[in-house]
């Protein structure tokens, strides 16, 4: 797998300090969108400008979508409505939790369960003569395919061993722990996660958890809501409220205005660039959960192209859309629906097969080992059945 991209942060990164602010706001957008190199995450967070996970701001500059609502009331009401929103919730108001009085998974030597209680939910293991428990305090992920939950042990953050399965409606192992027998009930019950990793975790799944002063759990909103990948929206709302609106739409940051490159890192901030899943060595069918980097690998990916980035597809203000025919125009954007049409704007060859639901065949879905429940391959390719899986 060949390294992509720069190693290395934006030039002129040291010449943006001199600059007064609003000039150094629209430099730093202009230097993103000039990237035309894959980059790993890392690197998009030394670069100038905003990018999700980001540190640099603080807390007080978040306002919270209440505030955004004010003017954008239905995009606002449309995004609260998405999974993306729901990435994260306090565990006491877990749909999955509230509706499931008791959720058990009974194993040798260790048996599992997650209880409801008046004031939340205990997650506890045992061996057959002793057990321990712990109040659960997060439940990472919707449900739609699963939900991972974390609690605290000594004031240390732990990622629970087993999750919810919507397939299984019951608990098996959480992706990326390890399959060998824990050596006790500690063991058994979690992992403790360490700070830079639980920082990136809540950084991805909720909003401004962490600011110029640090991580801070206790001031976050959950779920990936507006300011998660717009930036803080303080300096943008009080200029609005001026009626300065020119300054006001420079305050605040907008995807859109990215290049088809750097747009399709943004998002691999939290779904992984082509360059994070190298430096990872995430390799395998496993990697198809990270639909930036099989994108990437795609044969008709451009580095260039705006009709063939993560947007262009789907609007993140809006629910999924899992019909395959909701998908055809997209397709049909550069490739002809017959070969007489192919032209420089559609540069792609016709299909001699189908004329619908073309990411059936084209983006199959593969299912992930221990996941319980299939993937959207991103990488679109002729797939034949049978064939090895393509890393």
């Amino acid at each position: 797998m060949k390294r992509r991209g720069m190693y290395a942060v934006l030039a002129g990164v040291s010449s943006l300090a001199l600059l007064a602010p609003r000039a150094r706001m629209q430099s730093a957008l202009q230097a993103q969108q000039k990237v035309d190199t894959p980059m790993a995450t890392d690197e998009r967070l030394e670069a100038p400008g905003w990018w999700p996970t980001k540190r640099s701001a603080s807390r007080e500059d978040y306002v919270g979508t209440a505030e955004c609502a004010r003017c954008h009331s239905k995009m606002t009401a449309s995004q609260l409505a998405t999974p993306m929103a729901h990435a994260s919730t306090p565990a006491a108001t877990s749909g999955i939790l509230r509706e499931h009085e008791q959720i058990s998974r009974r194993g040798v030597p260790y048996s599992y369960n997650i209880t409801r209680t008046e004031t939340g939910s205990t997650y506890s293991v045992s061996d057959g003569t002793n057990s321990i428990s712990a109040p659960l305090l997060w439940a990472f992920g919707l449900g739609n395919k699963g939900q991972t939950y974390l609690y605290q042990r000594d004031g240390v953050f732990y990622e629970s061993r087993m999750s919810f399965y919507k397939t299984l409606q019951g608990l098996d192992l959480t992706t990326g722990h390890a399959y060998k027998m824990p050596e006790n009930l500690e063991e058994a019950l979690g992992r403790a996660i360490d700070p830079d990793t639980l920082r990136r975790c809540f950084g991805c799944h909720t909003t401004a958890s962490a600011s110029n002063t640090g991580f801070d759990p206790t001031r976050l909103m959950p779920g990936v809501n507006c300011e998660a990948c717009h930036g803080p929206g303080a300096k943008h709302v009080s200029l609005m409220d001026e009626e300065k609106t020119e300054q006001g739409r420079q305050a605040i940051f907008n995807p859109s205005r990215l290049s088809p490159v750097a747009l399709v890192d943004f998002c691999g901030a939290c779904h992984r660039t082509w360059n994070d899943v190298y430096e990872m060595d995430a390799t395998g069918v496993a990697n198809a959960r990270f639909q930036p980097y099989r994108l990437e690998n795609s044969r008709c990916w451009g580095e260039g192209d705006a009709r063939l980035t993560c947007i262009a597809c789907h609007d993140p203000h809006r629910q999924l859309v899992h019909e395959a025919g909701a998908y055809d125009q997209k397709c049909l954007a550069c490739h002809p629906a017959a070969p007489a049409r192919k032209a420089r704007d559609h540069p792609g060859k016709a299909c001699p097969t189908g004329k619908k639901d073309c990411v059936t065949c084209h983006m199959p879905r593969v299912a992930v080992p221990n996941m319980h429940a299939p993937f959207t391959d991103h990488r679109i390719r002729i797939a034949r059945a049978g064939e090895p899986y393509p890393d």
